[in-house]
């Protein structure tokens, strides 16, 4: 099986060989139980383990970080669910974290220190950028050379972080041409699953706001979509099955991509 070929350790098997991580990749729920999602998971994995970041995962002690129960309006119900996170959070003595999910990444670094959990948070994006910088990872042309590749800026990303470049420098050290859609940047259109909209269906209107999206990421005439969030991949695919494009035309996350250039 695939799985067994990548190392993950879990944050209780380090702890009992007296060993402490680099770094804890923080899964977050559609990377632990969406099937789709579970992909970008073991791709990150992979391409922590050939930069030989020592990494570990809470594994069945990680919970929900609450952010859907927040956007949803129950205050309280993210209060529980942060507060236990932050007593095994501390517990383990973590201080830094990445995560592949915008909401995770922005729940974790923006509104946990109001309630006493400080820790250092990067976006998947942004630390395979850093390990690249540092050398600790290197892509050479690869599958994606000059493929015409156009990415969504998911909203916990972009707008609530300003982390604009990071993936789009990723595009570009795959030889890949970044083509932008008319809306993109700080004037992204949101794919229409944040705020809690990705678990119930759509009020009534002329258009669904991921056909719209995916419409806009279609006029780019893109080889792939790629996006950097597990909500954004499965709304823009949604979207392509919905279009003249499906079939021929692949949503992808960051981390796959260069997972798939490092043929891990």
């Amino acid at each position: 099986m695939e799985a067994e070929k990548i190392k993950v350790p879990t944050m209780a098997e380090m702890m009992g060989e007296g060993k402490k991580p680099e770094v804890l990749f923080w899964v977050g729920c559609s990377g632990s139980f969406d099937d789709r999602a579970k992909k970008i998971t073991k791709a990150f994995a992979k391409i922590l383990n050939k930069a030989g970041v020592d990494f570990a995962v809470l594994g069945a002690e990680e919970s929900c970080t609450g952010d859907p129960a927040k956007r949803a309006g129950n205050e309280f119900l993210f209060m529980m669910q942060a507060m236990q996170n932050i007593e095994v959070l501390k517990a383990y003595e973590i201080t830094k974290i990445v995560t592949t999910c915008p909401h995770c990444f922005n729940t974790l670094k923006n509104e946990y220190p109001e309630l006493g959990g400080n820790f250092e948070v990067s976006h998947h994006t942004s630390f395979i950028n850093k390990l690249l910088k540092e050398g600790r990872l290197s892509i050479e042309g690869g599958p994606f050379k000059g493929k015409r590749i156009t990415f969504h800026d998911p909203c916990y990303l972009g707008r609530a972080n300003e982390i604009y470049e990071a993936p789009r420098e990723l595009i570009r050290k795959l030889d890949a041409e970044l083509v932008e859609m008319k809306r993109c940047r700080s004037n992204g259109l949101c794919c229409g699953a944040g705020g809690a909209q990705m678990f119930k269906e759509p009020e009534k209107g002329n258009k669904d706001i991921n056909i719209e999206r995916t419409e806009e990421a279609i006029e780019t005439k893109p080889d792939i979509i790629a996006a950097g969030c597990p909500f954004c991949n499965t709304m823009l695919t949604d979207g392509v099955k919905n279009s003249s494009r499906e079939g021929d035309l692949e949503v992808k996350d960051l981390a796959e991509l260069i997972a798939e250039a490092q043929d891990l």
